[in-house]
């Protein structure tokens, strides 16, 4: 069902998942110190190599957007397309937005910030999401969503870039490392160790010993 890009459940409609197919999970909750609006897909079994280059393309795209460095009064929709071309590349893409603003403790979907056409310059302080996708009708569906925070980045003049602050592996049994560039596997290296840095002690402290194993198998380099 998760060709769908907006499914929701029914009783009619729902079915038993089996290790031989891709899984989305869109997933997010409303905290007290913030909103959470994370996407992951994964495959439990042996994927296509349709679907292992299509994921791999989508976190391309995830990537590409995530460390652009740009001017400030930067319109959302001016870069949003750096999270299409590596599918733009081989004729493919996806019919949803790139990302949307995010609440703090507030809405999960928050106007004006965002990469539509009618959509505000992106400002230091605003969380956006950042979510490309892919979806084969009737047979699997792709979207890799992150939470990120635009920053300043580190030039000369005042350019601005994006902190991804979602901190949840990608899935190593969809990734076509043969499509990355060196910059982007050196940004996914890079992420990982955050992950490590700030995830894995929270997992010991809760004594979730069997979570601190899965995180640091899925955060190898």
């Amino acid at each position: 069902n998760a060709a769908l890009a907006h499914y929701s459940p029914s009783n009619g409609s729902s079915r038993t998942l089996t290790a031989r197919e891709m899984y989305l999970f869109d997933t997010g909750g409303q905290y007290l110190d913030g909103t959470t609006d994370i996407t992951r897909t994964v495959h439990w079994g042996e994927p296509t190599p349709l679907q292992k280059e299509a994921y791999t393309r989508v976190l391309m795209g995830n990537i590409d957007l995530s460390r652009l460095i740009f001017p400030s009064n930067t319109a959302g929709r001016t870069v949003e397309s750096f999270a299409r071309r590596a599918l733009w590349d081989v004729g493919l893409n996806y019919g949803h937005g790139t990302g949307h603003g995010i609440g703090n403790f507030l809405s999960v979907h928050e106007w004006p910030v965002g990469f539509q056409s009618n959509n505000v310059p992106l400002e230091t302080g605003m969380f956006t999401s950042i979510e490309p996708g892919y979806y084969q009708d009737g047979e699997f569906g792709i979207r890799i969503e992150d939470v990120a925070l635009v920053v300043e980045a580190q030039t000369e003049e005042p350019f601005l870039t994006f902190e991804v602050v979602s901190l949840v592996p990608y899935d190593r049994n969809l990734i076509d490392l043969s499509l990355l560039s060196p910059e982007q596997i050196h940004y996914l290296n890079f992420y990982y160790e955050r992950i490590r840095e700030h995830v894995g002690p929270e997992l010991r402290r809760q004594q979730l010993e069997e979570a601190y194993a899965w995180l640091q198998e899925s955060t190898k380099p």
